[in-house]
């Protein structure tokens, strides 16, 4: 009996040379410090802290740390802003935890909205100096870290 992958022939050269945009699944450089597994671990750091983010925008929702019926009384840009944030720092977790690219994206999104928002209605997002200086942290050493990821692998 001939094999399957026999009888179909090899896979063509676009297959072969296919890259994942999983930082994982790249190809690893030699030495000490690989910045793709440091930049994969601090992705999944993110990913733990964005899902606890995530989840306290539900709560707030569903009037878990609030008083029933709180956030159907509050202002529709509230609810908006609340409702969007539970959404999108859940889905941004998730591509942070499995390291995608878009992950990063929808991280530097998620992060973005939330400085944008914080000082321009501050009514609505806090804002205060430690999470604007925590938010840019985080996205300072990201950059640098993603930047050097790619400078490992040329």
């Amino acid at each position: 009996m001939i094999g399957r992958n026999a009888s179909q022939g090899s896979p063509p050269q676009a297959a072969r040379e296919y890259l994942s945009d999983r930082i994982e699944e790249r190809p690893v450089a030699q030495g000490f410090m690989r910045w793709s597994f440091v930049l994969t671990w601090f992705m999944r750091i993110l990913a733990i802290l964005w899902i606890m983010k995530g989840l306290s925008s539900w709560a707030v929702i569903l009037g878990i740390w609030t008083p029933i019926g709180h956030f159907e009384a509050r202002s529709t840009g509230y609810q908006a802003t609340v409702i969007y944030f539970a959404l999108i720092d859940l889905i941004a977790a998730v591509g942070l935890w499995m390291a995608s690219t878009w992950g990063g994206i929808m991280w530097l999104l998620a992060v973005m909205s939330h400085l944008i928002l914080a000082a321009f209605f501050p009514g609505i997002i806090s804002g205060g100096f430690l999470t604007v200086t925590f938010f840019l942290t985080l996205m300072a050493v990201y950059l640098v870290m993603s930047w050097l990821a790619a400078q490992e692998g040329q």
